[in-house]
């Protein structure tokens, strides 16, 4: 039994060492204990960091749940879908380049094989606002759990022309 664990914790580890993609790996920020398990790792939630690697000057946090317990220890317990974001401006902004309304932004396997995160972007054009949405999804049924946060593009120190996100929307 114990040897069948190790080989799912392999697989499991070879699955999720690249489940973090487009943005890169997220920086942990911190963890906080929120069910104490006696032998293995206590349930926990987790806030990380990532910037948009298509818009300098704008990060975003999400906070996660993470399992703990044999599955969690093992890396085969499937996370629920709870999640929450905020992004913000943290200096100028700067496209990098153009962008479809719902880009991924960042994506990661929150299951062995069925379910992932995705941090998504968007322009709402009208106001010069950068939307960006986490969800997750599942292979055989979704999850309603989403958030939702919003970066105003505005002017930064000396910056005196702010770009349009609408400008850098693809046709």
């Amino acid at each position: 039994m114990l040897r069948i664990a190790g080989i799912v914790a392999l697989i499991a580890g070879i699955g999720l060492g690249s489940a973090a993609q487009a943005a890169g790996e997220p920086e942990l920020i911190f963890r906080k204990s929120t069910v104490f398990k006696f032998l293995t790792p206590n349930d926990k939630l987790a806030t990380y960091a990532i910037d948009d690697s298509v818009v300098d000057g704008v990060a975003c946090h999400y906070t996660v749940p993470e399992k703990g317990g044999l599955k969690g220890m093992f890396g085969v317990a499937e996370e629920t879908s709870d999640v929450s974001l905020a992004c913000r401006q943290y200096g100028p902004i700067k496209f990098q380049g153009k962008f479809e309304q719902g880009d991924v932004v960042f994506t990661e396997r929150r299951s062995l094989i069925f379910k992932k995160l995705q941090i998504v972007r968007g322009c709402d054009a009208k106001r010069n606002v950068l939307v960006y949405m986490v969800y997750s999804d599942r292979l055989i049924e979704g999850s309603p759990k989403n958030s939702t946060s919003t970066v105003p593009v505005m002017p930064w120190g000396a910056q005196t022309d702010t770009p349009k996100c609408g400008d850098y929307l693809k046709d």
